[in-house]
């Protein structure tokens, strides 16, 4: 990466030139890189970061004041904003697989949840995972995981979804544009300090 001062005979460009160098701005200041095109934009890993990050991007404006206040002196630290100061650190967290945390830093500490991964009733291209959650304690999200083959093991690399969970009774979750097969799948809950629970029980369903 490099930093200009007039890109492109102006102060703001942005965009690619001729599928070779790409214009933006990184903290205010303009700068130009080449331009990279992931060799898989789907492979297992991106869609399991992409999971997270769509996660953590929708949960920022609900976790509270008080929660984020313990972002600001990270933020202030690193010269950015306390959400990107708590989508970084929690994002760094799970390249470890390790659980996000509400709270700067994430202490890990918690009740587990108390809920069951049910079932997996397949469709037309789509699986159904039935979940029922009995007591919230502090949970804070779910984290789905998926295998072509049975007795796997959950990691970040079979990640499917993160999602949160915020009442009991039933829960369910739709893995949809799948191809004819049966698949396997799993779960682990995380709370609010960055707890990971232990995997739920695996079960599967085939999608037609």
């Amino acid at each position: 990466m490099v930093k200009v001062t007039g890109p492109m005979m102006s102060m703001g460009a942005s965009g690619t030139l001729g599928n070779i160098a790409t214009f933006s701005k990184w903290k205010g200041r303009p700068y130009v890189r080449s331009r990279v095109v992931p060799a898989n934009p789907k492979s297992a890993l991106q869609v399991s970061v992409r999971a997270m990050m769509k996660f953590l991007s929708q949960e920022w404006a609900g976790i509270g004041a008080v929660p984020q206040a313990t972002w600001d002196e990270r933020a202030a630290a690193g010269q950015y904003s306390p959400f990107n100061a708590f989508v970084g650190y929690n994002a760094g967290r799970w390249r470890e697989f390790q659980a996000p945390g509400q709270n700067d830093p994430a202490a890990e500490t918690g009740t587990p949840a108390v809920l069951t991964l049910d079932s997996a009733t397949g469709g037309p291209s789509y699986i159904d995972l039935a979940f029922t959650v009995t007591t919230l304690n502090d949970i804070w999200g779910l984290a789905i995981f998926r295998s072509p083959t049975g007795t796997f093991a959950t990691s970040r690399a079979n990640c499917i979804a993160v999602i949160p969970v915020t009442g009991t009774g039933a829960l369910v979750y739709t893995d949809s544009g799948l191809a004819a097969g049966t698949y396997y799948y799993d779960a682990r809950a995380f709370s609010t300090e960055g707890l990971l629970d232990a995997e739920e029980g695996e079960v599967n369903g085939t999608a037609t």
